[in-house]
């Protein structure tokens, strides 16, 4: 998926921007912790596959030394089991559950440990006692193994979902999250630029207009303050000849009467 072409329907402000800027810097903060988690949780989950092979080899050989050893008992003092069972009232070896938290994910973590007094201390008191002691420690060091790889092996699975989660929002907020705010930020920039030009452009034609007015009303001002000036001096003419007596009156032209 991918989010070249792809944008937030938005209306192009200055808040936007700042909205988005904001939401683009939140995208990549939350991408680079996400991406360390997924490497931090990838580390330890081949930790855990590393361990888990080492396990299973030596649970392997802990089985076989402890199926030869229950072979030497039932050579040495017959079948026990149902003595076995006739001395067990509750278990001894016991399980407890505890929870480890790993770049935020809670792994379980199985142990072991034991509870209650000895309930063979008297099987095998006639013969084969230190055959069934051996044998008891190894079958308790086969649970304790097998315990061990149980806890592992339900990390394992939980690390892989969540390893597999976080790698798809790592690519999500990567190839889809972080374009999408980049290019809604461009186009903002692009359509608060256009708005720019139009705004510089309008006020570069309302100056033209009011210079070209200023213009005419200068040229006006001026052929009036000319046609000013002559009715002055044409006042100041007449006013000094008829001071004078040079006036001819008969040089007037009187108006038409019409009776």
């Amino acid at each position: 998926m991918s989010g070249n072409n792809q944008r937030i329907s938005i209306f192009p402000t200055r808040m936007a921007l700042t909205t988005m800027k904001s939401k683009l810097k939140g995208a990549q903060t939350g991408h680079s912790l996400l991406k360390r988690k997924a490497e931090a949780l990838t580390k330890r989950f081949r930790t855990i596959t590393q361990k888990i092979d080492e396990l299973k080899r030596k649970m392997g050989h802990v089985m076989q030394t402890a199926s030869f050893s229950l072979a030497e008992v039932q050579y040495i003092t017959g079948d026990i089991s149902y003595q076995v069972q006739e001395a067990v009232k509750s278990a001894q070896l016991r399980v407890r559950a505890k929870q480890e938290n790993v770049s935020g994910v809670m792994l379980p973590a199985f142990e072991m440990f034991t509870e209650g007094g000895n309930a063979f201390e008297f099987t095998g008191l006639g013969r084969g006692g230190q055959q069934i002691q051996k044998t008891k420690e190894v079958y308790a060091r086969a649970v304790e193994t097998l315990i061990e790889l149980a806890s592992l092996q339900t990390a394992f699975v939980i690390l892989d979902e969540v390893i597999k989660a976080t790698n798809r929002r790592v690519n999500a907020i990567e190839h889809v999250i972080i374009p999408r705010y980049e290019n809604t930020i461009k186009y903002i920039i692009s359509e608060l630029d256009e708005q720019d030009r139009e705004e510089f452009f309008r006020l570069k034609k309302v100056q033209g207009k009011k210079k070209e007015r200023a213009a005419i009303q200068e040229i006006q001002n001026t052929v009036d303050a000319a046609e000013a000036a002559k009715k002055k001096e044409a006042a100041l003419e007449f006013q000094a000849a008829h001071e004078s007596g040079h006036i001819d009156v008969l040089d007037e032209e009187d108006q038409d009467i019409i009776f």
